[in-house]
């Protein structure tokens, strides 16, 4: 059922429509390495061999999962045919720097056209220096129309409510339900919603703890609290809960949160945060749950006040900017006699109102206080 050309594949209009990118290279044959980022699903590997078909190419498939340097080197060695030679790489991201490095030279050289698939940022995961070499073009996820028309080729004689549960557990991923497809009829001989729930033994959620939307979901979570949206930030909660989250990551997200985001404007949050913490540490999944859900309700709802945290940031870019600057004499350290000969702590009053940073920084200012920040806004 793999589509054979462009004018049989489903999706990608973006990159596969007339005129769009891929589609015009295709056309021109013109033969560059380029990396396909996308969730799964999308239809990587089948633009891949649509490609390497319609240049005429000699395609080798590779996995980054169990592939290696030699495998590199005995296409690179291996006769030509006269044809150019397309290294289609799956997970490229699996690749290490040391595999990545091996494989740049061949790129360069045009020994190997390279095809790169990802499921993650290539910007995270693929080394400069043969990222600058590649074209990245993005995937974005199947449409619901674009499933349904997977589906009703795979399976013409499927009923309209087969199709629709299809469709929703498919999160726009094309292999999944195939995949479905392919266990009902193996199984059962038919396909039903029946058939198909019985062959599906759970819903697929996808979450890659170490991957980016692991990083998108918790960003997402932070951001709902930020913008005081309980409800958002909660289920974005139950998002990493069901997918197998380390709960005590949330949590401490939350602690930091607390102090990064509420701040003094409900200077208890930092105490219900840590108390989550530690209510998920003793009690743990699944009932730590409930726990969680409290201190992101809580959290959610105070107000919101970034002046300590917004401080330390602007303190931290005049450290890097000028380096150990000298201590003002009078609040240094004075615990023997020369220390005092030489005037450390000589003048030093409590209450101060002179300034007491380094002479250059003198006249800064990185917290503001209330009505600074009323002015400002």
């Amino acid at each position: 059922m793999r589509p054979q050309s462009l004018k049989e594949f489903v999706g990608q209009k973006h990159l596969v429509g007339r005129g769009k990118p891929l589609a015009a290279a295709i056309q021109k044959k013109h033969l560059f390495s380029f990396i396909l980022w996308g969730p799964p699903g999308c239809g990587k590997t089948t633009l891949a061999r649509i490609y390497a078909r319609n240049l005429n190419a000699q395609l080798y498939e590779l996995s980054a999962v169990s592939a290696g340097k030699d495998d590199i080197r005995q296409i690179v060695e291996e006769g030509s045919l006269g044809k150019p030679k397309v290294l289609f790489l799956d997970e490229i991201h699996r690749f290490n720097k040391a595999q990545q490095d091996f494989l740049l030279p061949y790129v360069e050289r045009g020994n190997i056209t390279l095809i790169g698939a990802t499921t993650e940022n290539p910007s995270f995961e693929v080394i400069s220096a043969l990222l600058s070499r590649c074209r990245v073009f993005v995937l974005k996820e199947l449409t619901d129309a674009d499933i349904k028309e997977i589906i009703t080729r795979v399976y013409p004689a499927i009923t309209p409510d087969a199709v629709a549960w299809l469709t929703h557990i498919a999160q726009g991923d094309a292999r999944q339900v195939i995949t479905t497809i392919e266990n009902a009829i193996q199984l059962y001989k038919e396909v039903t919603v029946k058939t198909l729930t019985d062959s599906l033994q759970s819903a697929f959620i996808r979450y890659d703890k170490k991957g980016e939307e692991h990083y998108n979901i918790i960003s997402a979570f932070i951001k709902s609290m930020r913008a005081g949206q309980a409800s958002a930030a909660i289920y974005y909660l139950a998002r990493m809960l069901e997918a197998g989250e380390d709960p005590k990551f949330i949590a401490r997200r939350m602690v930091i949160f607390a102090s990064e985001d509420v701040g003094l404007a409900q200077p208890t949050a930092l105490v219900v945060a840590n108390d989550v913490f530690r209510a998920v540490e003793m009690i743990g999944l699944p009932e730590c749950a409930i726990n969680l859900a409290h201190g992101v309700a809580y959290l959610s709802s105070c107000k919101k006040d970034r002046r300590a945290y917004d401080a330390l940031q602007l303190a931290r870019a005049d450290v890097k900017a000028h380096g150990n600057l000298p201590i003002p004499l009078k609040i240094r350290n004075a615990p023997t006699r020369l220390m005092k000969d030489l005037e450390y702590g000589k003048g030093y009053k409590k209450y101060d109102t002179e300034s007491y940073f380094p002479d250059i920084l003198k006249g800064k200012s990185y917290f503001k206080d209330e009505k600074q920040q009323n002015n400002q806004k």
